[in-house]
Formats: C-alpha cells, structure tokens, sequence
C-alpha cells in the first residue's frame, strides 16, 4: 500500500507501520518520548514497550491544524444513569440518517480511489492501538473501520488509516484529511454543527481516573487544589470547563500555538504518561478509555461514577450524507453480532457486563 499523496501527515497501512518522517510532530510533546516503558506495569514486558512504542509514534505525527479552539456499564441500551451531554438546546443529537446502500459521490469518490481514509487513534488500548508483535493496527475500533471499507470496497485491507489526535478529529475532516473518524468520538450538539454523525454505536461516561491511594474520589469537591489532566477537544476539557471544582486543567494558552500541553495534550494517553510522572493528580475521559488505561497500569483505578451519558459514532464531513446513510448501513449488520464478537475480542475483560450496542435512532424514515 502507498501513501495518498494528497492526505498530509502518517499514513498507517493496514498491514504494516506508520509511516512520515520520524522528525516531524511537536516540539513541546518531545520530552515524553524518554518515558520508560517500564511505568507501564499492567502490560508487563512487551505490552508496556507496546504503550512506549504508541506514545513515541504519537508525536511523530505532522499536525493537520489545531482545532482551536471501567468498571460500569458503559454501552448497551437502558444502561446509563447519568445525564446526556447537551451543549445547548438541541435534542437528540444522536439520530442520524436513515441507512442505505445508495451510492452517491462520496462513496464515488471512495471506490475511485479504490482505498477508504479513516482517521483513527494508535494509542488506546483495546480500542485503536499498534500491536507489539504485528507493528499493525488493532482493536474494537479498528474492527468497525475494517467492515465499513469492506462493505464499500469489498476487502478489510482496502483502508489507510491515518493516526489523528484528539484535538485535529475535526479538522482531518473538515480538511479532507480524511473520509470518516472512527476514534471514540462522542455526538454531542456543538458537533453535530461541525461534521455529520452515523447512528451511535457505543454508550460511554465521563470519569475521572487516578491512582488507586490517591484522596481523589471522582468528579466532585475532592478535585479541589489537584492538578487534572483531558485532551484537547474532548468533552472532558469542556466538562471541566464547566466545573472543576477548584482543581487546575488549563494551560496558559490552551488551543494556540503557546499551548504548553500539561494539563490540556493532544492524546488521551499523554494523560496517564503525565499521571505515572507525577505531573498531575487525576485524568478525566471516557470511562471507556479509562479502563483501558487502568489494565495497563494496575496502580490507578475509576473513581466514583460516571457523570455523563455519551454516544460514540462514526464522523464524516457535513454533507457527505450518502457516506453517513452507507456506515449506518453497515451497522444495521454489526448490531447483529460482529460488534458482540468485537466486544468479547476487544472489551469484555475491562468493561464487563454489557449487554450490546446503543439501539439505532433516525431522523427519517
């Protein structure tokens, strides 16, 4: 597989490593690739040099653009208790298109290239992350981005995974970077303005994350006075940005380039590198990350509940709604037993309990 030479930034082939020059990336994340791998304690030898390995090719990645700006039950119909995420007075961000199998010009331009771009992470455990042995891509999302090229183009292997941090999800989008985000993404109401979403295909919370002796006991008054890390463009940061509770989460300059990157990184995994370091108290994201960080490192654990009730789906850019209508499609299918295989392979370990996928919700009929 070669590189698109129109998507600027690493290509991930499906069947092999990241690829673009090992000198690119920012400057200010580079202290971070001296880590050693052994503060990963949960994975053991290869997998802690595993999490090394994604954290270095993390910041090897030229940037696209600066956006600017568990142990629950975490997926599955009827699980959640918390309140829905709503950034303003629009409901049901969650509903998305119909499905069909319609071809229009985005997947026109799709097989005519002859390989699907799909924005993914490289360092989150069981989700999107590069195996140790393989040096390939796996995990639950990456499952789901396989069976979308397979539907559109009839092979797994037809795909270009591009690696993307947290904070440029949108922008590979909206700068054609890329075809679709399939990254932990959360529907909420201000994004929905921003890029097009598939139906929901994974129910997650916010939680706050921190070592297991520490006198953090979730996301309340106990985060006064401590240091918490989120990524960048996350719901979490917005979370935080609507009550903290007295604790520190931004860095001067947040969202420019005079962005120190402390307490607010690019990658959701520069956060448990920093909380391993020291540098902060606690972490706040999606428990379904969280869990993953925890089986890495047995010394931090999920405190208190989750606080919100989100939705992860697959991203496209605004108006490719034949491209959105086809990845609904396509989960029509998984609901029915390929996302309870990749559930079992990928999650069921750290997340027990779950009983499926979100049911679908459409605008039309």
């Amino acid at each position: 597989m070669t590189d698109d030479a129109g998507v600027h930034g690493a290509d991930v082939p499906a069947g092999g490593p990241a690829r673009g020059p090992a000198t690119a990336g920012r400057v200010r994340s580079r202290p971070l690739a001296r880590w050693r791998a052994v503060r990963l304690k949960g994975w053991g030898g290869v997998g802690a040099m595993a999490a090394a390995c994604a954290v270095t090719a993390s910041l090897t990645l030229l940037p696209l653009a600066r956006s600017g700006a568990d142990h629950a039950l975490v997926s599955g119909p009827g699980t959640g208790t918390a309140v829905p995420v709503r950034a303003d007075t629009c409901q049901a961000p969650e509903k998305s298109l119909a499905p069909s199998t319609a071809d229009g010009p985005s997947i026109a331009a799709i097989k005519a290239r002859g390989k699907l771009i799909v924005g993914v992470d490289q360092n989150s455990y069981r989700w999107g992350y590069r195996n140790p042995t393989t040096r390939t891509l796996e995990g639950f999302d990456i499952d789901l981005a396989r069976a979308i090229a397979t539907d559109i183009l009839g092979s797994p292997d037809k795909i270009i995974f591009r690696a993307i941090p947290t904070n440029q999800r949108i922008a590979a989008l909206e700068g054609d970077k890329v075809d679709l985000v399939v990254r932990t993404m959360t529907i909420n109401c201000k994004r929905i303005q921003q890029v097009a979403f598939s139906t929901a295909y994974f129910q997650a919370g916010q939680q706050v994350l921190a070592p297991k002796d520490s006198s953090v006991k979730g996301y309340d008054s106990s985060l006064s006075g401590k240091r918490v890390c989120s990524a960048e463009g996350s719901t979490a940061y917005e979370a935080l940005e609507r009550n903290s509770f007295g604790a520190t989460f931004r860095d001067e300059g947040d969202g420019t380039q005079a962005d120190a990157d402390r307490f607010t990184v690019p990658n959701q995994l520069d956060c448990l590198v920093r909380l391993q370091l020291g540098e902060v108290d606690a972490i706040v994201t999606d428990n379904a990350l969280a869990a993953g960080q925890a089986a890495q490192d047995p010394a931090v654990e999920l405190k208190g509940q989750p606080f919100t009730t989100e939705y992860y789906g697959v991203a496209a850019k605004l108006g490719n709604d034949d491209l959105v209508r086809r990845v609904n499609h396509v989960l029509v299918q998984y609901r029915k037993g390929p996302w309870m295989a990749a559930y079992d392979k990928w999650l069921r370990k750290d997340l027990p309990g779950i009983p499926g996928p979100p049911a679908p919700q459409y605008k039309d009929g």
